[in-house]
């Protein structure tokens, strides 16, 4: 066998042990997430809409007001931050959204959650300490929204845009609890 055929066997061992390790060690490439990632599309006319998030399992746990406390900013989601993407400006309740992209974080309550749209970016959802990485300074956009209690149990937790009332609606639902922000 030749030499360069020797090195490109030795450099390709190398990348496999590589990929091998990483998988191993950084993120397991061949298991199945806890919470999976998701993305969710809107499409009508010249409005796009985009989110992208992690999908929690309920597992037999106590969620609001214990999993994720109340009257604390949640990374509404598992892992990576939830982001929310907009390729125009939107009116949410009242209140103006302008074009872009922004992490999602809510405030849940007994009756009501906090919306709020962030401006900035954030590696992941929470620091090594478990703390949201939520920074209040970029927040574009606050929002009260009531809950709805469900008669039903969702088990993952799921957004979704809905619009099946020609009003366009971001919902979000877990346990038993939904929110949905009105869009236009």
């Amino acid at each position: 066998m030749n030499i360069f055929l020797k090195r490109i066997l030795l450099i390709l061992s190398f990348i496999a042990l590589g990929l091998f390790l990483y998988s191993l060690f950084v993120e397991n490439i061949f298991a199945s997430r806890l919470s999976p990632k998701d993305t969710v599309e809107f499409k009508l006319n010249d409005l796009k809409l985009e989110v992208f998030y992690n999908r929690p399992s309920k597992k037999d746990r106590e969620i609001f007001g214990a999993l994720v406390p109340f009257n604390q900013v949640w990374r509404t989601g598992a892992n990576e931050a939830t982001t929310f993407e907009t390729n125009q400006k939107l009116d949410i309740n009242g209140m103006p959204l302008p074009k872009g992209k922004y992490t999602l974080w809510t405030v849940p309550k007994d009756s009501v959650w906090t919306i709020i749209f962030n401006s900035k970016q954030y590696p992941w959802g929470v620091t090594d300490e478990m703390k949201p990485y939520w920074d209040p300074n970029y927040d574009v956009l606050n929002v009260d929204i009531p809950v709805e209690k469900l008669n039903t149990t969702v088990e993952q937790f799921t957004i979704a845009f809905d619009n099946s009332t020609d009003q366009l609606f971001l919902t979000m639902a877990w346990d038993d609890v939904k929110v949905a922000v009105p869009l236009k």
